[in-house]
């Protein structure tokens, strides 16, 4: 199985920059490029942060991006996100309110969490109400093969800024998950490319569409940095994850014969 993970778009009212880059002209090369290559994969997941400020009009241009996207598609809110403006264009909420989901393909498990906490933080939450949805979705994989995708981080990546705005209480998080074939974490967020291993469990993250954030902190004069943004191509055979991040945009050819290298890999 293929499928495209994408995130934190950070997108404007159409004909509008941000931090000098237009979000919504990269999120059409990013959906050409992911139709062009990997028409075939299963699904795609956005994992929040559709919006820089949440407005209906930025949603709106998310929707008209979309209109010939064919893969199928779910939708995350992140931290930048406002849950009503986005209801009101795409409505999806479950019966809590909240933009959840689970669905179960070649035997595998996949739950997305709306991990939007809402007011002026920025870090994440799961309440009650989300908790004891997630508690329920996991006693239906009944041991098998589960994936989960969320905006937040439940853990610190070792970066000053973003540590301080994870999810809370992750290791209540964790606990929830203990016990259930959770076999990898995706999230957003971080605007970095991010693997390891938590309690037991591999995590990826990838770049933005948009602005990054620089490693060290100082390493540009600005908070946020000019770096590629990529799209996630992710393979699971039952046994074996893997996840490339492809940067789109800088993918170009390099100084030799074009026929050069060919045909002697064996």
């Amino acid at each position: 199985m293929k499928f495209i993970h994408l995130t934190d778009l950070h997108l404007v009212p159409a004909g509008e920059k941000l931090w000098g880059f237009d979000p919504v002209a990269r999120l059409r090369l990013c959906l050409a490029d992911v139709a062009k290559h990997h028409a075939d994969a299963a699904f795609c997941v956005i994992s929040g942060d559709l919006a820089e400020r949440g407005e209906v009009a930025s949603y709106q241009a998310l929707q008209e991006c979309l209109l010939d996207f064919k893969i199928p598609l779910h939708l995350m809110l992140g931290n930048h996100d406002d849950r009503r403006n986005f209801l009101s264009v795409f409505g999806g909420a479950d019966a809590n309110g909240f933009v959840q989901m689970h669905w179960q393909l070649q035997g595998q498990h996949f739950i997305c969490l709306d991990t939007l906490k809402g007011g002026a933080s920025s870090a994440g939450l799961l309440d009650e109400a989300r908790r004891k949805w997630l508690k329920a979705t996991l006693e239906k994989t009944a041991g098998a093969p589960t994936y989960i995708f969320m905006h937040h981080p439940p853990f610190a990546i070792h970066h000053a800024l973003m540590d301080l705005i994870p999810l809370e209480d992750g290791e209540g998080f964790g606990d929830l998950l203990s016990g259930h074939n959770v076999r990898h974490i995706f999230f957003g967020h971080a605007h970095r490319t991010i693997s390891g291993q938590w309690r037991g469990i591999s995590f990826s993250a990838l770049p933005s569409l948009s602005h990054q954030l620089p490693l060290v902190g100082g390493s540009v004069p600005t908070v946020y940095s000019d770096e590629p943004p990529m799209y996630s191509v992710v393979h699971l055979n039952g046994t074996q994850i893997t996840v490339h991040s492809d940067a789109f945009m800088h993918r170009s050819k390099v100084d030799m014969a074009e026929d050069a290298e060919r045909g002697n890999w064996s």
